[in-house]
């Protein structure tokens, strides 16, 4: 078959999302995910004009705190539970649904200082924090989940994370098939998770059960990753910053939109206006499981995309193995509360084993299998989030999945 030619650099105009139209008894916050985009290819620059190494605050190595889990851990006191505690039962008293959940709807006056400040460290600092001490068990899935929302919001704003408009997601193993790239996301299968962002700005995952085994996390600074990438292999980075890859929307898509969209791995942020010789930090944007699962469109007499070459193959691998050999290693534990910043952390699960159906503890009472409630919380620039070169890098939802006016909805469990 002869070579598949990639199109001319060109992208379909982004329009703001249109609010204007919407049912706000089913947008309740006032404000719609915009979805999936390609970074605007004329701001990814070539290779030439990126910076050879990257420095400051957000590059960090897995050393600097493995052994300092005071450094990057904060373990809620007895106070600021109660606060959480006290905030989520006068939410759920007010009969507010979880779709509508606000900071203003949930005040925090002793933990909302802080969060302001641990903010600003998880999107221009070292990227991210574990928090430990919610009582998930005591509380149950309801309390647990309007809690998290409630400190959700001190973050950023809840972007949905699937065609079905789900704003608080859940991480556990429904039994699907992890080999049916095309159609299936991970996170609902105990498979392995290969190094990788969420797509929007920030991902958080409170642990409500652990697996019988397996499970665990890993996370890296990109930055970190990047230096290395740069010294060892620059043929790689060149790559990885050229908008050749192709990501699969794996059916998640609206009216008008192609399967699938092309951009690159790695990014510069967007120019600054107010001073265009400032610095444009490098961010990525990549998940491999949605490169390598476009087999139904880049293979065979039919194929409209082309193919991954060999050299793009190469460099997955090696990016993957060069997350493996720098990354920080945690487990959670229930009650924890991880949240890591999309820009410059990737982060990856290893496989698992869950509890059998029907087995119980030592108490008798039924085993909780691995459970994981995820946010995607999205920072958009006018309010402290990174420059991005995607076109909705201003919506307060950016990044997320949109289907066509998929309203969004916080189941308490997965479905």
């Amino acid at each position: 078959m002869s070579p598949v030619a990639i199109p001319e650099l060109n992208a379909t105009p982004y329009k703001t999302s249109d609010l204007s139209a919407l049912d706000w008894n089913l947008f309740p916050d006032g404000l719609k995910t915009s979805g999936q985009h390609p970074g605007i290819y004329e701001l990814i620059p070539p290779y030439e004009e990126w910076p050879k190494s990257v420095s400051g605050p957000t590059l960090w190595k897995a050393e600097d705190y493995q052994n300092s889990p005071e450094k990057w851990t904060k373990p809620l006191t007895t106070e600021e539970i109660k606060e959480l505690g006290e905030a989520a039962d006068k939410f759920m008293a007010s009969g507010m649904p979880l779709t509508g959940m606000k900071q203003e709807l949930f005040p925090l006056p002793i933990l909302g200082p802080y969060f302001k400040e641990l903010r600003k460290e998880i999107l221009d600092g070292r990227g991210f924090v574990l928090f430990r001490n919610v009582p998930v068990r005591e509380w149950g899935n309801h309390k647990s989940a309007v809690a998290y929302m409630g400190l959700g919001t001190y973050f950023g704003y809840f972007t949905s994370q699937n065609s079905r408009g789900h704003v608080l997601g859940h991480v556990k193993d429904l039994g699907e098939d992890p080999t049916a790239k095309d159609r299936v996301r991970i996170y609902r299968t105990a498979d392995k998770q290969f190094f990788h962002t969420d797509g929007t700005d920030l991902v958080g995952l409170l642990c409500m059960a652990r697996a019988l085994e397996g499970g665990e996390s890993h996370i890296a600074s990109t930055h970190n990753m990047y230096n290395v990438l740069q010294a060892e292999r620059p043929d790689i980075v060149k790559l990885l910053v050229s908008p050749i890859w192709y990501f699969d929307r794996k059916g998640e898509v609206s009216e008008g939109e192609e399967p699938y969209f092309r951009s690159s791995v790695f990014y510069l942020e967007a120019p600054n206006p107010d001073d265009p010789k400032s610095e444009r930090r490098v961010y990525a944007r990549y998940d491999p499981n949605n490169i390598t699962s476009l087999a139904r469109f880049n293979s065979g007499p039919n194929a409209v995309i082309p193919p991954l070459s060999p050299e793009q193959l190469e460099a997955l691998k090696v990016l993957e193995e060069t997350a493996n050999r720098l990354c920080l290693h945690m487990v959670l534990q229930p009650g924890d509360i991880q949240l890591v910043s999309n820009t410059h952390v990737v982060h990856d699960r290893t496989a698992y084993k869950d509890w059998p159906v029907g087995s119980v503890d030592e108490e008798g009472k039924p085993r909780i299998r691995r459970h994981l409630m995820r946010l995607w919380l999205a920072t958009p620039e006018q309010e402290g989030g990174w420059r991005l070169v995607h076109p909705d890098s201003k919506e307060k939802k950016r990044g997320g999945v949109q289907v066509h006016d998929v309203p969004p909805i916080c189941p308490l469990d997965a479905e």
